[in-house]
C-alpha cells in the first residue's frame, strides 16, 4: 500500500510514496502527531534530481528490514529541498553544526517538536540500521541527553548567518573593489576556468561581477578570468554538447566529468551570463551556448502553460549519464564516414573517456588542431543532430516537472537578457509569457506569492528567494518592454515583502513570511552560492526601485544592507559575489537612459545591444508616471536622454550619440 505521499505533488514525494517506510509530509497534521505519539522525528531530505538520494531509497528506504526500524521508533518525513529551503536550511545548519559540512541526501533526528539533536547525510543500509537503533535506545534510556543536545543544536541553528545591525560609519570605495579582486584572483584557476577545487561549479554570479569589474575597473585579468572560465565550460563535459543545456557541476576541475542533472536555476543564470559575455568579447561560441540551452530549457523544461519545470535527473535506467554518453561503436554507426572526425573533435576513443567504453563529447578533451570555420561548424551541428535524433530514442531521465516561483525567475531573466543581447523576439515572449503565468498563478490579490505550482494548484507560501527574485525578473521585464504596469508590480511585492519579511533590529530580510514561520528558528539567508542570496538580491532590487521611484528609504535600506556584510563582503568574494554587485551600484554612480517617443523600441534594442551595467532604462511612446520622464516628450521626435547624479545631458536622437555621453 502506498504511504501518504502518494497525495503530493512533489516529483520527489512522489517517488517514495510506495516505499514501506510510512512517510508524511512536512505539515502541521505530521508535527502534532509526533507530539501525540511522543516520537522522534526521522526528516530526511532530498530532491528529485539528486543521485545518492536515490541510491539511499534504493538500499535503505525500499527495505522491509529498515522500515520497520524505521516506523516503530520515528515518525518519517521526506522533505522536498527545492520546495521547503527553510526546512533544509534549519536542518543542513544543524549537520554543518555536528559535522563541520553538509550535502544531500540530508537526514536529521529531532525530539517530537523538531529541535534536531542529530543529522548526517548519506549512510549504507547497516550503517543506517545501527545508527537509527542506537538513538532509539538513548531516546527510551537517557532521553534527557538528547535533550540538552537537541536545544544546544537549537540554540546555535538560531545564530548562524543572523547578521547585527553595523552602525559603523562605512563608505564603498573603488579601492574595496580592487581589493577584493585581488584577494579572490588568488582562487581563479587560469589554466581551465572557475576557482581551485577538485569539483566544480559554474557559480556564475562570481563571473558577472567580474564582467562587471572589468567594464569599470579596465582590469584585463578580470575579463581573462571570465572568458577562460566561460570558454572551458561551453567546451567541457558540464555543458550537453549534443542537445545544448548545463549540467550542475563537474566532479573534475577540467569540467570534463559532469553530475549530469540538469538544473533550471544554473541555466537560468549561465544563459543570462554569457550573454553579457557576448556583448563584452562578441565570442560566437557564446552565442551558440545561449542559443542551444534556450532550445534545450523550450523543448525539455517548458510547460504548455508557459512555466519552468525544474529540472532533470542525472540518472536514466537507474545509471548516471547513461542517456547523455556515448561508445566509439555507436558514434560510428551513426555518423558512418564522419565518425573518426567527430571522435578526433570531441574526445571520443574506444576504451572511453570517462568510464570503461562510455565518452562524454567534450571538445577539450579532442585534438586541439582543429581550424574552426563556418564549414566545419555547420558540419558540427549536423552531426550533432544525427546524434540528437539517436539520442532521442533512449529513456530519458526523469523531469521534475514541479514550478517553482524563484527559478522561474531566474530563467525568465535569461530569456529577457538573451533578447537585449540578440534581439530575438521570440526570447522576449517567452518571458512574458513565463511572468504572467506566475502573475496568474502565485501570485495573490494581496501580493503575496506562492512557491510552487502543479497539476493546476499552487500550496506552499513564498520565501524570500521567490519574492527577491521575481521582483528582479519584473524590472528585468520593464527595461526591455518599457510596460509600466510590470514596474508597479515590482514595487507592490517589495512593499509586501518590507512589511512581512523585514527585520529592524538587524535591518536585513528573514527568508520566511511572519504569517508562514513555523520552525525551530526564523532563518536569514546572506552568503551567495549557486544561486545568490535573497538579501544580496533584494539589496539590488531596492537601489533600481528606489532610482526608479525616488524612494529614498528604499536606497538607505540597500545601503544599510551592504554595511552589514562589508566587511566580509572585501575579503571573500566566492561567497558574496551579488553583494559585491550590489556594492557596485554605489561605488558607481548608476547611469539613467530615458526614452521617449515614437520610435523608442527601434532605440531601445540598438542601447541594450551594448554592455553597459550599472544603466537603467525607462521610456515608452509617453511620458507615463514615472518622475525620470517627465517633461521628455517632444512632439515628433524620439530623445534619449543620458542622466547621471540626478542631472541629463543634453537629449539626442542618434544612438551613437547617446553612447558617447554614457562613456564619458
Amino acid at each position: 500500500m502506498p504511504n501518504s505521499l502518494i497525495n503530493e505533488t512533489s516529483p520527489y514525494l512522489l517517488q517514495h510514496a510506495n516505499n514501506p517506510v510510512d512517510w508524511n509530509a512536512w505539515n502541521e497534521k505530521t508535527l502534532s502527531k509526533a507530539k501525540e505519539e511522543n516520537k522522534m522525528l526521522l526528516i530526511s531530505i532530498g530532491y528529485a534530481a539528486c543521485h545518492w538520494c536515490h541510491v539511499m531509497e534504493h538500499e535503505s528506504f525500499e527495505n522491509e528490514e529498515v522500515a520497520k526500524v524505521m516506523n516503530e521508533n520515528f515518525i518519517c518525513i521526506k522533505v522536498d529541498r527545492e520546495e521547503r529551503p527553510d526546512v533544509d536550511q534549519v536542518y543542513m545548519n544543524a549537520a554543518y553544526l555536528i559535522n563541520g559540512n553538509g550535502g544531500w541526501p540530508l537526514n536529521a533526528l529531532a525530539m517530537p517538536d523538531g529541535k534536531p539533536f542529530f543529522a548526517g547525510t548519506y549512510y549504507p543500509k547497516q550503517n543506517w540500521i545501527k545508527l537509527l537503533e542506537y538513538f532509539a535506545e538513548i531516546y527510551k534510556t537517557e532521553r534527557n541527553k538528547l535533550e540538552e543536545q537537541a536545544e544546544n543544536l537549537s540554540k546555535g541553528i538560531r545564530e548562524i548567518e543572523h547578521l547585527p545591525l553595523n552602525t559603523n560609519d562605512v563608505s564603498f570605495s573603488e579601492n574595496d573593489l580592487n581589493k577584493m579582486f585581488f584577494l579572490f584572483q588568488q582562487r581563479i584557476d587560469l589554466e581551465h576556468g572557475g576557482t581551485k577545487a577538485a569539483m566544480k561549479f559554474a557559480m556564475p554570479s562570481i563571473w558577472e561581477f567580474l564582467l562587471q569589474y572589468h567594464y569599470f575597473s579596465k582590469k584585463e585579468e578580470a575579463l581573462h578570468a571570465v572568458e577562460i572560465t566561460l570558454s572551458n565550460m561551453a567546451n567541457g563535459g558540464i555543458y550537453d554538447q549534443v542537445g545544448g543545456g548545463f549540467s550542475r557541476y563537474a566532479t573534475d576541475v577540467k569540467w570534463h566529468v559532469p553530475h549530469f542533472e540538469k538544473m533550471l536555476y544554473d541555466n537560468g543564470q549561465l544563459v543570462s551570463l554569457y550573454s553579457n559575455a557576448f556583448k563584452v568579447t562578441a565570442n560566437p561560441l557564446y552565442k551558440k551556448v545561449v542559443y542551444e540551452t534556450l532550445q534545450f530549457i523550450d523543448r525539455e523544461l517548458t510547460s504548455t502553460e508557459g512555466g519552468f519545470y525544474s529540472s532533470l535527473d542525472a540518472d536514466s535506467e537507474g545509471e548516471e549519464g547513461k542517456y547523455y554518453t556515448w561508445t566509439q561503436k555507436e558514434i560510428k554507426e551513426i555518423l558512418k564516414d564522419d565518425a573518426a572526425f567527430y571522435s578526433d573533435y570531441f574526445g571520443i576513443t574506444e576504451e572511453g573517456n570517462w568510464e570503461e567504453n562510455k565518452n562524454i563529447p567534450d571538445v577539450n578533451s579532442g585534438k586541439k588542431d582543429f581550424t574552426v570555420n563556418e564549414q566545419i561548424t555547420q558540419k558540427l551541428v549536423s552531426l550533432n543532430k544525427k546524434l540528437f535524433e539517436e539520442r532521442e530514442k533512449r529513456i530519458r531521465p526523469a523531469t521534475d516537472d514541479k514550478i517553482l516561483t524563484s527559478w522561474n525567475s531566474l530563467m525568465a531573466k535569461g530569456f529577457i537578457v538573451a533578447y537585449q543581447t540578440f534581439g530575438e523576439e521570440s526570447f522576449l515572449r517567452s518571458a512574458k509569457r513565463n511572468i504572467d503565468f506566475l502573475l496568474k498563478n502565485i501570485c495573490t490579490e494581496d501580493n503575496s506569492l506562492f512557491r510552487n505550482y502543479k497539476n493546476g494548484h499552487a500550496t506552499i507560501y513564498g520565501f524570500l528567494d521567490d519574492y527577491a527574485f521575481f521582483i528582479t525578473a519584473l524590472i528585468e521585464y520593464y527595461q526591455a518592454s518599457f510596460d509600466e504596469s510590470y514596474l508597479q508590480k515590482a514595487k507592490s511585492l517589495t512593499e509586501y515583502v518590507i512589511t512581512h519579511f523585514f527585520d529592524e533590529e538587524s535591518g536585513m530580510f528573514l527568508y520566511t513570511d511572519n504569517q508562514h514561520s513555523n520552525l525551530i528558528a526564523r532563518k536569514m539567508e546572506v552568503t551567495d552560492n549557486v544561486i545568490p542570496s535573497s538579501n544580496s538580491e533584494m539589496a539590488k532590487n531596492l537601489f533600481l526601485l528606489s532610482q526608479y521611484f525616488d524612494d529614498k528609504d528604499y536606497e538607505e535600506k540597500s545601503v544599510q544592507m551592504i554595511k552589514n556584510v562589508s566587511e566580509d563582503l572585501v575579503k571573500n568574494l566566492g561567497y558574496y559575489s551579488n553583494w559585491a554587485q550590489a556594492m557596485l551600484l554605489q561605488v558607481f554612480p548608476a547611469t539613467e537612459i530615458a526614452i521617449v517617443g515614437k520610435d523608442w523600441k527601434e532605440k531601445l534594442v540598438q542601447l541594450q545591444k551594448t554592455y553597459l551595467p550599472n544603466t537603467i532604462y525607462s521610456g515608452g511612446e509617453n511620458e507615463r508616471t514615472l518622475s525620470l520622464l517627465q517633461n521628455k516628450l517632444t512632439e515628433g521626435r524620439t530623445l534619449i536622454y543620458v542622466c547621471k547624479n540626478k542631472s541629463c545631458d543634453l537629449p539626442v536622437e542618434n544612438v551613437a550619440q547617446a553612447l558617447t555621453q554614457i562613456e564619458n
